[in-house]
């Protein structure tokens, strides 16, 4: 048991929301992005990549989000269909937005790069008249990611879906996703994500991400999980990416998990794939280690592989990476 209870009486098992986006990844790797002439197409964002994480691992899931009224915007809603993911929820955008590009630089395995376009992207325009109740009734969890918080009104849409969730007995699961290109100033996402973060029940982020919460940078690990403790959450996870992570329950326990070995093509992904793989774990009622483990793995085959949404593996490749470690 890991002390976070899922309502049996759902028709879908998560719903990701917020940023549908393009990656763009480079086909040349070790090349610098200025020298590289070829890119392979890829759905993206995180909150995608979770939800296409834990689709492929079996939970039923669900999107709530906006893409634009382009080529882009058709494909990753088709992407999306083709992985069992239901897209009810979905919105095409009609205001001239694009859909946002993540194109990325592989220099090396440690060092990649991420050149972003976000002006008028559509999944910012997600606004709280998009966000249907009663498809918010159908989950057992929710979750949300920070990158939908940095501007409106997106932002009043995700607080939307968290009053909704909460009402309906959602499990609310929080991954900080900080992006400093979205963001106005450092204010705002103390502001806007310590508000969200507040009202949900597991939160998930670097060690930066959480100092970028609480104001301050050093701050230790239990004090942070304690002050969330404070307010709703029961299980906050704290990712150290290559060092591994350290989850803390709200009953007093204290896991660790290390990393897995792995050919490193890249290093972005990693913390989606991981994502994806603990929230399935939770919600098959296992073991915190257990979840940990099984993240561990996952995220070690992602960093392998070439892309990201592509990449995310099948419930027997985890399993043989943790066997073939046992």
């Amino acid at each position: 048991m890991n002390g976070i209870v899922f309502r049996g009486d759902k028709e879908l098992d998560l719903i990701g929301v917020g940023r549908l986006c393009i990656d763009l990844n480079a086909n040349e790797i070790n090349r610098p992005l200025e020298e590289t002439l070829t890119f392979t197409k890829y759905v993206g964002g995180s909150p995608a990549n979770i939800t296409i994480a834990a689709s492929r691992l079996g939970l039923r899931s669900g999107f709530i989000g906006r893409v634009a009224d382009d080529a882009f915007g058709r494909f990753i809603v088709n992407y999306l269909r083709k992985e069992g993911i239901d897209t009810e929820g979905v919105i095409t955008d009609r205001q001239g937005s694009v859909t946002g590009l993540a194109i990325t630089e592989i220099k090396s395995p440690t060092e990649c790069s991420i050149l972003m376009y976000r002006d008028n992207a559509a999944d910012l325009n997600l606004e709280s008249r998009d966000v249907d109740e009663a498809y918010v009734r159908k989950a057992k969890a929710v979750m949300i990611s920070g990158t939908a918080l940095a501007r409106s009104p997106s932002r009043e849409a995700v607080f939307r879906t968290i009053e909704l969730a909460r009402k309906h007995g959602a499990v609310l699961l929080f991954d900080i996703d900080y992006r400093p290109y979205t963001w106005a100033s450092r204010d705002e996402i103390y502001t806007y994500c310590r508000m969200a973060a507040a009202q949900c029940d597991v939160i998930l982020g670097g060690r930066e991400e959480f100092d970028l919460l609480e104001g301050a940078e050093g701050t230790e690990d239990f004090a942070t999980a304690k002050s969330w403790f404070a307010h709703e959450a029961k299980l906050v996870v704290v990712k150290y990416g290559g060092d591994g992570s350290i989850a803390f329950a709200k009953d007093g326990g204290v896991y660790r998990a290390g990393v897995f070995p792995a050919q490193v093509v890249k290093t972005f992904g990693a913390g989606d794939s991981f994502a994806g793989a603990f929230i399935y774990g939770l919600m098959q009622g296992w073991s915190i280690d257990r979840c940990l483990e099984y993240g561990s793995a996952s995220a070690s085959i992602v960093v392998s592989s070439h892309s990201c949404s592509d990449a995310m593996p099948s419930n027997d490749k985890i399993e043989a990476v943790i066997a073939k470690q046992a």
